[in-house]
């Protein structure tokens, strides 16, 4: 069932009103209150919760994937226990399969955050794979799977990376034969 949110055409420009912003100091947010995953985050497969309810879960554990190239795991961004998996509705207006965590307000940090070994061992797939298992999307808005991008067409190479380090963490690559 999609229940889509009506919008209209041309859409609102309100004004910017940074200047009450602008020169203070960025601050962390750690929110405190449950947190909803939906299973359908970026283009491509939605994935498949892989906690249950009741689980306790920590910041960065892998909580959902799919098989499908075209996907990206989902990781929780708190720690805390799986309180529900079901159909909520989502910012689109889709009513969508999320796993809701109740955030303990620890943080605390499982081992798939920890380093990996000197990043200049590594093999180009690997790379692919660690970027895959971090979950990591573009910051456009169809939030386009990264190892995906990684990943050229057979015959084809990666020769440029080219990264937009002031628009978040968009980024292209250029092949060539």
């Amino acid at each position: 069932m999609s229940l889509r949110l009506h919008t209209f055409r041309g859409g609102v420009h309100p004004p910017g009103n940074k200047e009450t912003t602008a020169n203070k100091e960025i601050e962390s947010f750690r929110p405190r209150c449950d947190l909803v995953y939906p299973m359908s985050q970026h283009i491509g497969a939605p994935c498949v919760p892989l906690v249950k309810k009741g689980d306790k879960v920590l910041t960065g554990q892998k909580i959902a994937d799919a098989e499908e190239f075209v996907s990206s795991p989902v990781l929780s961004s708190a720690s805390g226990t799986v309180k529900d998996i079901g159909m909520r509705m989502t910012i689109p207006g889709n009513l969508e399969l999320c796993v809701i965590i109740e955030n303990d307000g620890l943080f605390e940090y499982g081992s798939a955050l920890l380093p990996h070994r000197d990043f200049r061992a590594l093999e180009p797939k690997e790379y692919v794979k660690i970027i895959r298992e971090a979950g990591i999307v573009g910051m456009g808005g169809a939030t386009f799977p990264t190892h995906v991008k990684l990943s050229p067409p057979p015959g084809k190479n990666i020769r440029w990376i080219i990264a937009n380090g002031a628009s978040a963490s968009r980024f292209s690559t250029v092949t060539t034969d």
